[in-house]
């Protein structure tokens, strides 16, 4: 801003100069010119990403898969299991922990972890998404691109500091990288803009990634139509009109499609849970969910037989369904199985998800409800809303639904219904949503704490463990009493995890005195970097599953303090802040 000054003093308006400087300061305060460079260049690489994973599944290994499929029936199971067996394997020995994927890591990654990925297993679980939906597993692109995306964005942030990032972007880089993902793979910027937003919330928005995530959209979109087309992914006939009635029967169908979405919702998240919990090798898991899977798609065409199945990534379904004669009972039938086949699928482990399967079981559904009980010839308009309302319902994310009928199906005309039947789906479904990373909203930003470093209220003396050190040596160094509800465990000054004084009682109780910190601690702490701000802190620590206390590490995985809510209202007391 010399210059500025310069030229006001040569002029004789040197009393103006501070006001320009000031007024210049307040409307660049938020540094958004970087994302102009940074968020073009997470487009173009997440673009040839998806692509690439795009053209593997869509063109080299699901049409084939399927052919075959449809002509030879018998091998649809021992064909999905072996898929599911190969992804179970991947994710059991190449990635750290085989339950964690998809778009619930990008989530969690975006509540818990500051916006950081783990990128070591980042090629394995692609590969095991590609085993899992190429074979014949009920799910779609959108997990991989998704995570693909995000992971891509977070590993950005390491990259690119010289253009002024900061710690608190590498969230937004985050959720800006699985924005351009998700637009990518549906050929719709604005879906996978919005969607991204919504993804992390059940009733509020990832606000701060707006513009980045706008612009990685469009770009990744871009980069995708120069391979692939820029068509809209399915092709509805649309009318152009729409009756009062037809908004009545939206609603409806929206109320109905909500009540079966929040059934589905609150299956999955148990049975999702219960197999988390079960001991069995992941991989053995996983052929129990492809046998099941395999079965689904077996008893649909032995019943009907003809070009529908439920597995895959399905995307030739909509057309089939849309423009060939299916009667409401195969219809309803198809949505069931293909429902049952995504929980035997993504439960057991399955390595994607399932915004596809919601969206064709909501157009199933939609065609059979126009055909049995409006009596209606306008089955896309009632495909568009059965699509839009599972999404919201499923997903909790009622924006994202609308908008991708109208970019991905080019049925404009839709929109009106698809908002009445997302909203009461929505509502009907309630707070039940598939993902379980999902907070309700976001809590209210305090300046203060948006403004003030972990580095400045983290405790910087501290009772540490050593990961080689054995239970009892640890009692005799920190006392038996052991008052802290948690300690750190550290391996040669980096952070190794935490480890509670009950799971050290437990040890000395049962005889285990010798046994190393190392193997009873959780490898998993809740840590958050040097130059992250007290309100990342906050965020973490009011999780409805809270840690004690969070690890303050260094770039290079020194932990340099712990972070507790008592720190935080130290912080908040000396900056004087008034409730």
């Amino acid at each position: 801003m010399d210059w500025i000054e310069k030229l006001s003093m040569r002029l004789g308006w040197r009393k103006y100069a501070a006001l320009v400087r000031q007024d210049l300061r307040e409307t660049y305060s938020r540094d958004l010119h970087k994302w102009l460079i940074v968020a073009p260049v997470m487009g173009v690489l997440i673009g040839l990403l998806i692509a690439l994973i795009a053209q593997i599944i869509l063109k080299w290994t699901w049409p084939p898969m399927l052919r075959f499929c449809l002509a030879h029936p018998l091998w649809i199971v021992p064909i999905v299991t072996s898929g599911f067996v190969v992804a179970g394997l991947i994710m059991q020995y190449a990635t750290p922990n085989p339950n964690e994927h998809s778009t619930e890591e990008i989530v969690h990654a975006y509540h818990e972890r500051q916006g950081a990925v783990e990128m070591r297993p980042f090629i394995p679980k692609l590969l095991a998404a590609i085993a899992t939906v190429g074979a014949g597993g009920s799910a779609a692109l959108e997990g991989p691109s998704i995570y693909g995306g995000g992971a891509t964005g977070s590993w950005l942030w390491t990259k690119m500091q010289k253009f002024g990032i900061e710690v608190r972007d590498r969230r937004i880089m985050l959720i800006s990288g699985a924005a351009a993902g998700m637009a990518a793979v549906f050929r719709a910027p604005l879906t996978g803009l919005v969607f991204a937003l919504e993804m992390p919330y059940k009733d509020d928005l990832a606000h701060e990634a707006l513009l980045p995530s706008l612009i990685a959209s469009v770009v990744s979109y871009i980069t995708m139509a120069f391979f692939l087309g820029a068509q809209p992914l399915f092709d509805f006939h649309s009318s152009s009109s729409f009756s009062g009635r037809d908004l009545l029967w939206s609603a409806a169908l929206g109320a109905g499609i909500g009540l079966i979405a929040m059934t589905f919702d609150i299956t999955f998240r148990r049975l999702r849970q219960f197999m988390i919990r079960c001991k069995l090798p992941h991989w053995i898991k996983m052929a129990a969910g492809g046998i099941a899977t395999g079965l689904c798609g077996l008893a649909f065409l032995e019943i009907f037989r003809g070009q529908l199945i439920p597995l895959g990534p399905n995307y030739e379904a909509v057309p089939e369904i849309l423009q060939h004669a299916h009667g409401s009972l195969e219809l309803l039938t198809f949505g069931v199985l293909k429902l049952a086949a995504t929980l035997c699928s993504l439960c057991v482990g399955g390595v994607s998800a399932m915004f596809v399967p919601l969206f064709l079981s909501g157009s199933s559904f939609g065609v059979a409800f126009a055909q049995s009980i409006v009596h209606s010839p306008s089955v896309d308009l009632y495909a568009a809303v059965g699509m839009a309302a599972f999404i919201a319902a499923g997903y909790k994310a009622p924006l994202t639904s609308v908008v991708f009928v109208a970019e991905a199906t080019g049925g404009h005309s839709f929109i009106i219904p698809s908002l009445i039947g997302a909203a009461v789906a929505y509502a009907v479904s309630g707070e039940a949503s598939v993902s379980s990373a999902q907070r309700l909203h976001e809590i209210v930003e305090i300046a203060e704490l948006s403004n003030a470093r972990v580095d400045d209220a983290m405790q910087r003396e501290f009772v540490a463990a050593n990961a080689s050190a054995t239970a009892s040596e640890f009692v005799e160094f920190a006392g038996p009493i052991l008052t802290h509800a948690t300690y750190p465990v550290v391996r040669d000054g980096k952070v190794f995890g935490t480890v509670s004084p009950a799971a050290i009682r437990r040890a000395l109780q049962s005889g285990r005195a010798d046994e190393p910190i190392e193997s009873l601690c959780d490898p998993q702490p809740r840590a958050l970097p040097t130059g992250a701000t007290l309100m990342d802190a906050l965020r973490i620590l009011t999780h409805p599953d809270p840690p004690p206390l969070l690890l303050i590490v260094s770039m290079d995985g020194n932990l340099e303090g712990v972070l507790t809510k008592t720190d935080i209202l130290i912080a908040l007391s000396k900056s004087a802040l008034v409730f």
